[in-house]
């Protein structure tokens, strides 16, 4: 049994908790303001608890051969429970982390520490300003996991932004971004028709209950200049413990319907979640 406390600290953007599993050894929850972040397990990379977590672990798998090196860039650093994946199971891979909250980088670095080796190098930095400044053509996965809160920040949502994404990834690069919306869906169906602008190639995974409107809850976006293995995702996304459905195409058309491309000008963050959609105490 788990017999490590907790650690409290107060980081750029509120208090950060993180929380031991007392059924895993060296397992932890992090939070920040109550709204759950991340969750690692030091000795099973591997495990990836949180069900959005399990859906970009998919997006990895299917990205190149298996246990073939990637170049990937994260922006947003939680527990860096993504990129120990990527490490483990993609060794040789080369990691750039973006976080803006230095506080938050520090203290994951300092109770979390990465293995030697890992080819994970932290960037504190601002997401936007990164993905700027970024060579182009420079990495086979761009994975956008950004959240002030519980909201995605304002300049992460355009069609300015997502055109620099698109610079930076390589030909067949693969862009996969957690959102988190609630029907009538304004926010995510703007995402969508935002990216489609730019990318030839969309798709859409979500949990059906997400999909028909009955709660608020995470959707993961993908975005590529060339055909993503929708049917290679689905299977496995259709096969984890809390199912999840893949949109692509006509129904993914559908599903957008009318809505309007976001500019830098008229940008703005996601929405607020309901009260309990993701906060613990």
């Amino acid at each position: 049994m788990n017999e490590q406390l907790p650690v409290i600290r107060e980081v750029d953007r509120g208090t950060a908790k993180l929380m031991p599993d007392i059924d895993r050894d060296r397992a932890w929850l992090l939070t920040v303001d109550g709204a759950p972040q991340s969750y690692v397990d030091l000795d099973a990379p591997t495990h990836l608890e949180f069900e959005y977590a399990r859906r970009l672990g998919h997006v990895v798998d299917c990205a190149a051969d298996e246990g073939a090196p990637l170049d990937v860039l994260h922006l947003g650093g939680g527990a860096l429970t993504l990129p120990r994946y990527v490490a483990e199971t993609r060794p040789g891979s080369r990691q750039d982390v973006v976080e803006a909250d230095r506080g938050l980088l520090a203290l994951v670095a300092e109770q979390l520490p990465l293995p030697a080796g890992s080819g994970i190098e932290l960037h504190g930095a601002d997401a936007r300003a990164w993905v700027e400044a970024a060579p182009a053509d420079s990495v086979d996965l761009l994975i956008g996991d950004v959240f002030g809160g519980s909201r995605v920040p304002a300049h992460l949502t355009s069609v300015e932004y997502a055109r620099a994404a698109e610079r930076v990834l390589r030909p067949g690069g693969i862009y996969a971004a957690n959102l988190a919306d609630g029907a009538p869906f304004a926010f995510l169906r703007s995402q969508l028709v935002t990216f489609a602008v730019v990318f030839t190639e969309l798709a859409l995974i979500a949990e059906p209950s997400v999909l028909r409107g009955r709660r608020f809850g995470n959707a993961l976006l993908l975005a590529s200049q060339t055909p993503i293995d929708t049917a290679l995702l689905a299977r496995r996304t259709s096969a984890d413990a809390f199912p999840a459905r893949l949109e692509h195409g006509p129904s993914l058309t559908r599903f957008i319907g009318d809505a309007r491309v976001v500019r830098d000008a008229d940008a703005v963050a996601s929405p607020e979640p309901p009260d309990g959609a993701f906060s613990i105490g």
